[in-house]
């Protein structure tokens, strides 16, 4: 078993090499990394298309995604809105349409590769309302109540202490602000071998945890009006998963009843509230 500092270098070298990568040979795989859980096979069976989204920019999608939580976050002109493992800038840009030159955005990611590449990308775009700040989101750098939204697109499940990040975005979310992430969860329990294949926690996958323990990390971080948004099954092909098991642990797989899903969820914090669980 990895230790959480194990796992973390492992997603900041995989999320290193895809930053270097394009958006093409990112598609050929299920969460990004050609390297990752979909080998060389051309599956992109996560990501949402982007492209009909006002804001979109090409140059920042590099399709390792799980849904449109921006599609869904609420923006309003003006709002200060942090990007929670913010890649290249995609969801970014996106929610810099929404919130118009008179709102902020930043973008948090903690892979050096990423912020050089978002940056690249704010600098050829002219703007001057959007920034990346490298940093670890479980101990996010920047200073409580500053947000009055937060994104996130497939990156919690790569987190070792979910729970700490909920908490963090409560801590960084005025009162009176929300949420809209997407995220992989599960339903059921992934076999042990699928959490010891670094490949498959670096493709979105082994990271998930239960829907209903991501939620109650939410809750218990004093998020109310937690609301699922978007729900998508996925689909792992089989293709993909002989790369990784004999035909009888997939059988046993496909038998147990997990599911693996898409989840956009939904939450707000309490106009009143000032620490977790104070309005309980």
């Amino acid at each position: 078993m990895k230790t959480n500092d194990q796992v973390k270098e492992m997603v900041r070298q995989k999320y290193s090499e895809i930053a270097l990568q394009d958006k093409d040979s990112n598609a050929a795989s299920c969460c990004g990394a050609t390297s990752s859980c979909c080998g060389d096979e051309v599956y992109n069976i996560m990501a949402d298309d982007y492209s009909k989204l006002e804001g979109y920019h090409p140059d920042a999608d590099l399709s390792l995604g799980c849904g449109l939580p921006t599609q869904f976050a609420k923006i309003k002109k003006g709002d200060t809105v942090i990007d929670l493992g913010s890649g290249a800038g995609n969801d970014c840009f996106v929610a810099r349409h929404e919130c118009g030159p008179e709102g902020k955005v930043i973008g948090i990611d903690f892979t050096e590769a990423m912020i050089s590449k978002a940056r690249e990308n704010t600098a050829k775009l002219g703007f001057n309302n959007v920034e990346f700040r490298q940093g670890d989101i479980e101990h996010m750098p920047v200073g409580g109540n500053l947000a009055d939204v937060i994104v996130s697109n497939c990156v919690l499940n790569l987190v070792p202490d979910k729970e700490k990040v909920f908490s963090e975005m409560f801590r960084v979310l005025k009162p009176g602000g929300h949420f809209s992430v997407s995220d992989i969860v599960l339903l059921g329990e992934l076999p042990s071998k699928w959490k010891e294949t670094a490949e498959m926690y670096a493709g979105c996958v082994s990271g998930a945890i239960r829907k209903e323990e991501y939620m109650g990390y939410a809750e218990k971080a004093g998020f109310k009006k937690l609301t699922v948004q978007k729900e998508k099954p996925i689909i792992i092909p089989d293709e993909i998963l002989k790369q990784y098991f004999s035909d009888e642990e997939i059988v046993e797989y496909k038998q147990s009843g997990t599911g693996i899903l898409s989840i956009t969820l939904y939450g707000e914090k309490p106009e009143a509230c000032c620490e977790p669980g104070c309005c309980n």
